[in-house]
């Protein structure tokens, strides 16, 4: 009964109400985000020193006036960002929630959340696999030639671009649950597409990856591949219990 009654108020609900609702869940993640950032400042050397910590013995250079300032600003807003990121989703769901069915609620709340839960595996996965590997290569590449002191600005930039590409790498088994559950792509129609995809993840590896190294690159297509594979068994999963045909866009029965 409430349930119809959320929905009969979301559907008197005009398009500048819209507006204003989603304007004010924006702001209040915002506002989150900058709590989030203000609390990171207050770690901020030891999120740091976690930062630098893949970097083992490099020592760190500061080569402007204020260059760590800016950076640890920066490093803050990251880490507020995804000290705010529950909130945000919890924000997210409360506004689309009210205008789904009831199957389309069971499938997109769950792949909302595992979506963020990727999001975080993906970037420790960066965090303490792709870039510990990464400097391994680097530095010892040029060992005997050159003496590795780094820019810490520029180092904290390699460091996020490899948490963020490897967050975005780990969406995958996400979009193929989605793409199977609504019927669009079948499990074996992706086991079938392999070859594609080691090409894809060769090619996403080398994209992504700033360090532009072969170990990078080698260890990033290789999670890749890992995580279609992995996508694939979910969907197989899925198929295997619920049906190929998803309930949302079953047909109706024509018996009478």
């Amino acid at each position: 009964m409430n349930e119809e009654i959320s929905k009969e108020e979301d559907l008197k609900m005009t398009f500048t109400d819209h507006l204003q609702e989603l304007r004010e869940r924006v702001i209040k993640s915002f506002i989150a985000i900058i709590v989030g950032a203000f609390i990171s400042l207050l770690f901020i050397k030891p999120i740091i020193k976690l930062l630098e910590r893949p970097a083992k013995s490099i020592h760190f250079l500061q080569l402007s006036p204020g260059e760590f300032l800016f950076s640890s600003i920066k490093v803050a807003g990251y880490s507020g960002l995804l000290i705010a990121l529950p909130f945000i989703i919890y924000q997210i769901l409360r506004f689309i929630f009210p205008g789904l069915t009831k199957n389309e609620k069971r499938l997109i709340g769950p792949a909302v959340m595992g979506s963020a839960i990727l999001f975080l595996a993906g970037i420790s996965f960066g965090l303490w696999v792709l870039i510990p590997a990464a400097l391994k290569f680097l530095v010892s590449y040029g060992a005997e030639i050159v003496e590795p002191l780094w820019s810490i600005e520029r180092y904290l930039d390699f460091v996020f671009l490899i948490m963020l590409s490897a967050g975005l790498a780990f969406q995958i088994p996400v979009l193929q649950l989605i793409l199977g559950t609504l019927g669009i792509v079948q499990s074996k129609k992706m086991l079938s597409s392999w070859r594609w995809v080691v090409m894809g993840s060769a090619l996403a590896g080398a994209v992504l990856t700033p360090s532009t190294d072969p170990v990078t690159m080698l260890l990033l297509a290789a999670a890749i591949s890992a995580l279609f594979l992995f996508g694939v068994g979910m969907v197989a999963f899925t198929e295997k219990f619920k049906g190929q045909t998803p309930p949302i866009f079953r047909p109706p029965s024509t018996a009478e």
